[in-house]
């Protein structure tokens, strides 16, 4: 810590009025140190930190932060300010002002302890202390640890020194205290990620409950123990950015909230993860959210890294695919509402730029169409920009979006993204791996890497791999559009168990992205499989609601209560709403749904439905090709998949009858609810 503040650094009686006037008193300071080689510049970067996320914090603590190339070493200055200065905590204004600069590449000891501070501040003592300091010197080595005070330990250490020893339970003594584990994160992954676990470890310790967190921030990622995830009853996800690898907390109860919640109310997220597992409320996480691994970790192996080779590139191809879904939902909706009101040769209209008359329908139907298409412009770009970020996080976006920008320049389509996020992010990776001075890490992943990936990636898509990619891209088009007949139904029938074996996990979303990738350029063959796709999707909640409606018998009460909203998730295509019931019998509801799903995708491509729309289920009805076999096709797989899951289930509970103890027969309370 010696390092990152000295005395020169300290203002023990800060004037500044707002946060703005603040932040540049104290980077002035930074700046006279050499720490801060633009002032301007890190200032800009400052108040971009703050426009994701005020910093202030409820007891009077203001922590403006923020990564900056402007950044030579990683720095903290304090201010005191009696008035008390803004910084959009609940609470009131903040008296204690920490600015901390870290450089766009600050090692993961400097880092380390940065986040060791933003525990410290969790600490009342050590606050209290900072308040009644007189010397700056002795204020900068209060900071630095160099006072005698004890140091909380971090919440991970905690965690495990609580394994070995006894802890008092609200349930009483000697009985298995409620077990929480919890993620914390933040934009820049300095200061809030940190305090908020150090936050929930404190409030867990004073409610008697055993919290375990896994802090995904700048100073490393060091993932839980999947045994200490396996026994907890539930958890707590504060983040403001994606929690890496969600698809390990699936099947358990979950409280969801932003960062700052974490820090400011503990207590309370722990009391709601409780009433959360009473009631057995299991989270709909898909295997495929948030794959995304960048931390470095500890030595121990982390993430993505150490996974399988198919693991880890499944889970590449579905962080592009995550972030490009937006873009086909808001994209395809505006297209497809402009054919509602303008018939499909609107899309041969000319530019609303240059004609557009404001009581003409098919002027805003032209306008709704353009709009949809500038999205749709986006998909591949966007999906090879974040395939190359799920692989080596920021560095790769721009050879990413360079690369899937080609892909449409060379028409290798879809496919030509998908391969040019992989190559990108490897090259990206190759370079990352490559030794440099300490004087070039600061420009390395702004500047260098960037540009050298961006034309490497330019080189291969444009020389080697375009052109073979673009064959195989038209080949691909013209087998969908040749499809007919029993081929037709097949690949509906594959498509429909697809989207219903694991409901929002690796396949359903391989099978969406199949899908929408042929939206990029609609021909027949690609919107019968999109509206095969949507179709099949449904089925899963609207089997689940209509079989708890007429055997209410067989569901416990809050089977019934998610039945109820099953029926808005199945008619919104929504696959995720029959998750709670396959987590609590997946050997009867899965096959049974995976048997609808492909009932309702062989009818929907034997009946030649259409859909040019991505998403909205039900809504988007007036926009589907033969719509009334389309809804037809549904329903057939709707009463197949309730037929089979109610005989499934009630070949079950006949067991119990059938073996003549009383009160053994029928008990709801006898069956498992919650996934193992």
């Amino acid at each position: 810590m010696s390092e990152l503040i000295t005395a020169e650094l300290v203002d023990l009686d800060l004037s500044a009025a707002t946060k703005e006037a603040a932040a540049r008193s104290l980077a002035e300071r930074m700046v006279a140190a050499h720490r801060v080689t633009d002032l301007d510049g890190f200032l800009a970067d400052v108040a971009a930190r703050e426009a994701q996320m005020p910093t202030g914090l409820d007891g009077g603590i203001g922590i403006p932060h923020c990564r900056s190339e402007h950044v030579n070493a990683p720095t903290l200055a304090f201010g005191r300010s009696a008035a008390g200065i803004d910084f959009g905590a609940a609470d009131g204004p903040a008296d204690l002002i920490f600015l901390i600069a870290a450089p766009a590449g600050a090692d993961d000891d400097h880092l380390t302890i940065l986040s060791g501070l933003a525990r410290r501040l969790m600490d009342r003592e050590f606050t209290a202390a900072l308040r009644a300091a007189t010397d700056p010197a002795a204020m900068a080595a209060l900071i630095r640890g160099e006072e005698p005070m004890e140091e909380p330990a971090p919440a991970e250490e905690r965690a495990e020194q609580a394994e070995d020893t006894p802890s008092e339970t609200v349930e009483g003594a000697g009985s298995v205290p409620f077990r929480i584990v919890a993620v914390t994160s933040c934009p820049t992954g300095i200061a809030h990620t940190y305090m908020a676990a150090e936050s929930l470890a404190s409030a867990g310790r004073a409610e008697g409950v055993e919290v375990t967190v896994e802090t995904q921030g700048s100073a490393g990622f060091k993932k839980l123990d999947p045994g200490v995830i396996a026994a907890a009853d539930a958890v707590i996800w504060a983040h403001d950015v994606e929690v890496r690898e969600k698809a390990r907390f699936r099947g358990k109860p979950l409280v969801d909230v932003g960062v700052k919640a974490g820090i400011n109310r503990p207590a309370e997220l722990i009391a709601e993860a409780r009433r959360k597992a009473e009631r057995g409320e299991i989270a709909a996480v898909s295997e495929a959210d948030g794959g995304r691994d960048s931390g470095k970790g500890d030595g121990a192996g982390s993430g993505a890294d150490h996974a399988h080779f198919g693991v880890r590139l499944r889970t590449y191809l579905m962080s592009g695919v995550s972030y490009m879904v937006p873009f086909v939902a808001a994209g395809g909706l505006l297209i497809a509402l402009s054919f509602a009101i303008g018939g499909y040769e609107i899309a041969s209209a000319k530019s609303v730029a240059d004609h557009f008359v404001w009581g003409d329908a098919d002027s805003w139907a032209a306008l709704l169409n353009q709009i949809g298409s500038a999205a749709f412009a986006f998909l591949v770009p966007v999906l090879a920009g974040y395939i190359a970020y799920g692989m080596a996080d920021r560095p790769a976006l721009v050879p990413g979006f360079v690369g899937g920008s080609i892909a449409l320049t060379v028409n290798a389509g879809f496919l030509g993204g998908l391969v040019a996020g992989l190559l990108a992010g490897a090259v990206v990776m190759a370079i990352q791996r490559v030794p440099v001075h300490a004087t070039l890490r600061g420009i390395m992943p702004v500047l260098v890497i960037p540009l050298i990936a961006s034309a490497v990636v330019g080189f291969l898509m444009f020389i080697v791999v375009g052109k073979p990619i673009a064959s195989l891209q038209n080949a691909l088009t013209d087998w969908l559009n040749g499809l007919s007949g029993s081929n037709a139904v097949i690949l509906g029938v594959v498509l429909g168990l697809m989207m219903c074996f694991d409901m929002g996990g690796p396949l359903n979303k391989v099978a969406y992205a199949f899908a929408v990738g042929g939206l990029a350029d609609p021909t027949d063959g690609s919107l019968k499989v999109m509206a095969a796709v949507m179709a099949a999707g449904m089925v899963p909640p609207l089997a689940m609601a209509l079989a708890t409606t007429v055997r209410k018998k067989l569901f416990t009460k809050t089977e019934r209560e998610n039945g109820r909203a099953a029926w808005v998730l199945g008619a919104s295509f929504i696959t995720e709403g029959a998750i709670p019931f396959a987590a609590a019998d997946p050997l009867r509801v899965i096959p049974s749904v995976m048997a609808g799903g492909a009932v309702t995708g062989a009818l929907s491509m034997a009946f030649g439905a259409t859909l040019r729309a991505p998403h909205g289920g039900v809504f988007v009805v007036p926009l589907i090709g033969e719509p009334f076999l389309y809804l037809l096709a549904i329903a057939a797989g709707t009463l197949v998949a309730t037929a089979l899951v109610v005989l499934l289930k009630g070949v079950r509970r006949a067991a119990p009858d059938a073996a003549g103890e009383a009160g053994a027969a029928g008990s709801d309370d006898s069956r498992v609810t919650v996934a193992a």
